[in-house]
């Protein structure tokens, strides 16, 4: 047996358990032996009978006196044993678990762990943990010790993880240890194996947090590597420069039919500055939905066109890209600059021509889809890439936008935009590399969002209000978590066309009711989508679709279905896309949904619509690595504690300058492949 030994091979594994063991990412030896701990019980204070108190978790060590079974009337089996030690007595109770009666047997030496209670003179454990004391002393794994508890899924818990994982413990030296030995050195960290070890069955609590620390340094210790090594490659590439047309710029800023906020300004200066210099740029513009990101992504491709450089905006969906392309021409109309949309459904021949124009560099503004990064997209100048909603798009498209231009060989300056705020905690210690541009302000005018969570027993009253706002002239969104027609019965989650024939013949027979979800075609989609915005329609009912890009002013109305099923970011997303005309607007959300956390939740929903604010609700609540892994699957699970510990963010930073001013990265294989797994949250790879 060795670390590739498939799961099922083990004693104990079948079919059955190896697919549940999948669940949870276990397919070799190798998968089980790193499969951490969540938590530990500590059980190692074993004490004598005598000496217990209530509500004590504690463990003894003695002799079964006597066990039975016994069955109340209502056919409850309850499992009785007597414990004693040289000090004395105490009862265990366990319940449905008659079985207990052919393992334990009187005379058995055995450990208990759990937590001690005390009725009418009685000292008593109920439903304890406990384990056969063999023949070798230290050999207990479930009690009598500090026992880990781990993440489990139904059928294979904590005690059967434990007895699986620690024959294999003979397996961990085999296990490289990818830190470099003069680091392990200098910071006074244990082996990996031993780490391991340690964590699954520490032998006291200071060997557990030895095991910790190193694992925690370990996670940092990559990350940084991973980000810092990217801006030194980074460093080594060259881009165009592309001059700052400061009289153009100031120019078109002039005519626009509205003002730029200090944040648009400033923004759009760092990234200028930037464009100037023959380093690429590598920039995140961070704006809350409404800020006005599109404008500035207009006035830095119009200042790499007019010295005749290419620029591409890449997006995430067609109806987004149609948009941009149609705000973005309209803008640019003045300057008599080449742009063209490119996308999945643009005609073959069409597509051909345009793909021959970018590459003899006739065309200047590219907009589009997936369609972009196609075999046959060429650019024979590209000096600037924006990619909105990045996360949206997987590391091998991102990096396909970076191609060398086929008449310079340089890479373009790279801009990343997202309308979901990363929080601070994230920005400093995850992308610390990376520039960073925030648009912090919404533009003059713009009023509050105001939100309000609405109960079952309070539906009737928002469906009045929301025809009072509708027979005023305005419009509304209506968000299901689902599409087709039938509802999860299950769940009883709320999906598109149940909610459009509910709406549209019982609720508002006398409105305009439609609906949009991600399975029509494009051109579906966009028929209804103009037809919305030309008041066509007054109710829209879709799912997530229009989560990003979506811009009708008139829309003032946002019904939220099952909200309590959205994560908060996404919530936030929603609501972004009424709020954007000179009406007060509001988000409602459903749910049926009364636990705290969904409470939580919500309640910070509607306590704010700072989307800052909002990104570090979420991760707090949510924890980083599901923040980032909602938008990039596969994303390693960063700990909170570690992103909020400075000294050990500064210690792995300063460790992984260290060693890339010491070593090429790549010439350690195994270290190198360990910085990869964080491929996924770096903008530049």
């Amino acid at each position: 047996m060795n670390l590739q030994t498939p799961i099922t091979e083990l004693l104990g594994v079948g079919e059955q358990y190896s697919r549940r063991l999948e669940k949870l990412g276990i397919k070799t030896t190798e998968d089980l032996i790193l499969y951490l701990p969540r938590r530990w019980d500590d059980y190692s204070h074993v004490v004598p009978i005598n000496r217990i108190r209530p509500d004590e978790v504690i463990s003894i060590r003695g002799k079964v006196w006597e066990i039975s079974n016994k069955r109340t009337r209502s056919g409850m089996n309850i499992t009785e044993a007597f414990i004693a030690d040289d000090t004395g007595t105490i009862k265990a109770v366990w319940f449905n678990q008659p079985f207990l009666t052919n393992s334990l047997k009187a005379g058995d030496e055995i450990c208990l762990a759990g937590k001690v209670e005390w009725s009418r003179n009685t000292v008593s454990m109920t439903s304890p943990s406990y384990e056969k004391i063999g023949d070798e002393e230290g050999d207990l794994t479930h009690v009598g010790r500090i026992v880990p508890v781990y993440a489990e899924t139904e059928g294979v818990s904590s005690k059967w993880l434990r007895s699986k994982i620690k024959p294999l413990m003979k397996l961990i030296y085999g296990l490289r240890d990818y830190l470099p030995e003069d680091i392990k050195e200098e910071y006074k960290l244990i082996d990996l194996p031993a780490a391991i070890r340690q964590m699954h069955f520490p032998e006291n609590a200071l060997q557990l947090k030895r095991a910790k620390d190193r694992l925690d340094f370990d996670e940092m210790f990559l990350l940084q590597l991973a980000v810092l090594n990217s801006r030194k490659k980074l460093d080594h590439e060259r881009a165009i420069a592309i001059p700052f047309n400061e009289a153009l710029i100031k120019g078109f800023v002039s005519d626009l039919p509205f003002k730029l906020t200090n944040a648009q300004r400033k923004s759009a200066w760092e990234i200028l500055q930037d464009l100037a210099r023959m380093q690429p740029m590598n920039r995140l513009l961070q704006g809350d939905v409404g800020s006005g990101k599109t404008v500035v992504a207009a006035i830095t491709m119009l200042n790499a066109a007019m010295s005749k450089n290419q620029a591409v905006l890449l997006c995430p969906t067609e109806i987004l890209a149609k948009q941009h392309f149609a705000g973005i021409s309209k803008l640019l109309k003045p300057f008599d600059i080449d742009c063209v949309l490119l996308t999945g459904s643009t005609p073959k021949q069409e597509k051909d021509e345009i793909y021959s124009r970018i590459r003899d560099g006739e065309i200047l503004i590219v907009i589009g889809t997936h369609a972009l990064l196609e075999k046959g997209v060429e650019f024979w100048r590209l000096g600037l890439a924006i990619v909105d909603e990045q996360h949206r798009f997987g590391v091998d498209q991102r990096a396909a936008l970076r191609k060398e231009s086929l008449s310079t060989k340089t890479l373009p300056h790279f801009l990343t935009m997202t309308a979901t705020p990363i929080p601070r905690t994230l920005t400093l210690t995850v992308f610390g590399d990376l520039d960073v541009s925030i648009l912090n302000e919404l533009p003059p005018g713009r009023k509050p969002v105001i939100t309000r969570i609405v109960s079952g027993e309070k539906r009737e009253d928002g469906y009045h209000f929301i025809e009072q706002e509708i027979n005023k002239g305005r419009q509304a969104f209506v968000i299901c978590p689902l599409i087709g027609e039938e509802t999860d019965e299950e769940n009883e989650k709320k999906s598109v066309m149940n909610e459009y024939n509910n709406l549209s013949k019982r609720v508002y027979p006398n409105l305009k009711v439609s609906y949009i979800h991600g399975k029509m075609k494009s051109d579906e989609k966009e028929k209804i989508m103009k037809e919305f915005a030309e008041r066509k329609s007054d109710i829209l009912v879709s799912t997530s679709v229009i989560e990003v890009g979506i811009d009708i002013p008139n829309s003032t109305i946002m019904i939220i279905e099952d909200a309590d099923r959205f994560g908060l970011s996404q919530l936030h997303q929603f609501r972004g896309r009424v709020g954007r005309g000179e009406h007060q607007s509001y988000c409602f959300l459903f749910t049926k949904s009364r636990t705290e956390a969904t409470l939580k939740r919500l309640s910070a929903l509607a306590g704010t619509n700072d989307g800052f604010k909002l990104a570090e609700t979420d991760l707090e609540l949510r924890g980083p690595g599901d923040f980032i892994g909602s938008r990039q699957h596969g994303t390693p699970d960063i700990k909170m504690k570690n992103l909020m510990d400075i000294v050990l963010i500064k210690k792995c930073r300063d460790a992984a300058l260290k060693y890339l001013m010491k070593y090429n990265l790549e010439n350690n294989t195994v270290l190198y492949e360990k910085t990869k797994i964080f491929d996924s949250i770096l903008y530049l790879e």
